[in-house]
């Protein structure tokens, strides 16, 4: 029997945790307790240090100041092969499996049991036998002998942390778990967390869904800049408390809406059909206006997007700008038409990681600093300048490559990329995924700046807060088509819910 988590010694003790990169403190001096059995939640801003006291737990990372302990005793990880052979192991956001290969080879790769040691001949049938064990306990029905990549992402992620007890974990760390997770399978997720808790294992849950932190942490340390702010207990924490330590501030409006009087028609779409994905979707946006379109994973608000900004082919329908019908087959086409696409996944499809911000910004309108095919770098980057200035993009220089500022920041920078375009239209596609509660704020206030100068937003989101706080109008889509609409004054999240899963929703006008 585990003790209470609140009555156990500390199985994981950091103190005064200090870790430098060139011209950064990334950690000043933090501390963390994690006991056998609880779930531990970090929280903090997107660059508040939480990836890299991760990373140092893993071994991934070597501190430069300060005191490690497991069990009590001193421990200096000089790789994550150490931490894993200590019983910590970590499940990144982007899972580490390969995916031509079966479930039991992922859970056991490089640890394979063999029949002939000399020759490295693996005993296939034990192997088999091992991970039918290991995924009994976390009561998950996967065949061992299934390819990764036919899994989905829950099931992958159950394989990591299958992986993770094959190996003996005490400790397990799990960086944003939930993040591309259904509701139903964010449930089974954490019945698997607390049947890992009930057997005395340790978790470390780091996630921007303050709701799903209330609902599975027991106690929570808070990080702002890289140094240690508080530790509290969950259960007797409130949210905007929560709110208030990450941030150094109150946030009393989490959702800072402008409602600037809509103008004339934007955009409107008719009938875009694509076999098989959507079905006669209509709708249009003003300008002033923004548009929330809601709907449960698998509803194809994504494919609706890319298929406006011509990055998918239609079959049929018709866009219209302005009142006029414009032909738009490729995402060049959208852009001389100065429509926007902000992605759902920026880090694939919105930056370049591995070039400067300046870069970054600009390469999406070259033509206006160049000339004669010369390009004029001052020109450039004054105008890269201008646009982190009011955008308030925190990096230490124009030349800093983008990868390396925090979520929030690199969301600025995609969206001052299509600034830099004129753009009149914008979709954006969960605009404040991954995000940190006050990079949010930023990110509304940014949408407020841009349909008070007359823009029209068209936005995507899984989440139902955001889609009320922010949008004018709301559409719910199911399956490929529109299942309703409904102005913000009428709209609730049960409402929503319900035309999401069964359609049939009052049609608002537009």
């Amino acid at each position: 029997m585990v003790p209470p988590p609140s009555h156990s010694p500390p199985l994981l003790d950091m103190r005064g945790i200090v870790k430098r990169f060139p011209g950064v403190l990334a950690l000043n001096g933090v501390d963390l307790e994690v006991r056998a059995g609880e779930v531990h939640v970090l929280l903090g801003e997107n660059g508040a240090g939480k990836s890299t006291l991760t990373k140092t737990i893993a071994g991934v990372y070597r501190p430069d100041a300060g005191d490690m302990r497991l069990d009590g005793r001193p421990v200096h990880l000089r790789s994550p092969r150490d931490a894993q052979a200590l019983g910590i192991s970590t499940i990144y956001q982007e899972f580490n499996l390969a995916p031509d290969m079966t479930v039991a080879d992922n859970v056991f790769l490089g640890r394979e049991p063999l029949r002939v040691r000399a020759l490295g001949i693996v005993d296939r049938g034990r192997l088999i036998r091992q991970t039918r064990d290991v995924l009994a306990t976390l009561d998950a029905q996967i065949d061992p002998e299934t390819l990764v990549r036919h899994l989905g992402v829950a099931q992958q992620q159950t394989v990591e942390i299958a992986k993770a007890l094959s190996l003996d974990a005490r400790l397990i760390v799990m960086d944003e778990p939930t993040a591309a997770l259904t509701s139903r399978e964010i449930e089974r997720l954490f019945d698997t967390i607390r049947h890992l808790t009930q057997r005395g294992v340790a978790i470390v849950y780091i996630s921007h869904r303050l709701d799903e932190v209330k609902a599975i942490g027991d106690r929570a340390t808070i990080l702002r800049d890289g140094a240690y702010v508080a530790t509290v207990p969950v259960a007797s924490t409130s949210i905007d408390e929560m709110i208030r330590l990450m941030v150094g501030r109150d946030l009393k409006d989490k959702f800072p809406k402008i409602s600037a009087a809509p103008g004339d028609e934007a955009l409107r779409v008719e009938r875009l059909t694509r076999k098989g994905v959507l079905h006669d979707v209509s709708f249009s946006v003003r300008r002033g206006e923004i548009l929330g379109l809601a709907g449960l994973v698998g509803s194809r608000r994504t494919e609706t997007a890319r298929a406006i900004f011509g990055a998918d082919r239609l079959d049929s329908g018709r866009i219209f700008l302005r009142g006029i019908e414009v032909n738009v087959r490729t995402p060049a086409d959208a852009i001389d038409n100065r429509i926007a696409l902000v992605p759902e996944d920026r880090k694939r499809h919105g930056i370049f990681p591995s070039l400067p911000v300046r870069e970054n910004i600009t390469l999406s309108a070259l033509g206006q600093f160049s000339r004669r095919g010369l390009l004029d770098v001052g020109r450039e980057r004054r105008r890269a300048q201008e646009f982190v200035s009011s955008l308030r993009v925190a990096t230490p220089d124009l030349e800093r490559w983008v990868v390396y500022l925090s979520g929030g920041n690199q969301q600025k920078v995609v969206i001052a990329k299509w600034l830099n375009t004129n753009a009149e239209v914008f979709l954006f596609d969960e605009p404040t995924r991954g995000i940190d509660v006050g990079g949010k704020v930023e990110v509304y206030r940014l949408m407020g700046e841009l349909i008070s100068r007359g823009a029209a937003i068209v936005m995507i989101s899984s989440d139902l807060p955001e889609i009320l706080g922010m949008s004018d109008r709301i559409l719910v889509m199911r399956e490929g088509r529109v299942a309703g609409a409904f102005d913000r004054r009428d709209a609730t999240e049960e409402t929503i819910l319900n035309c999401a899963l069964r359609g049939a929703a009052p049609v608002v006008p537009s």
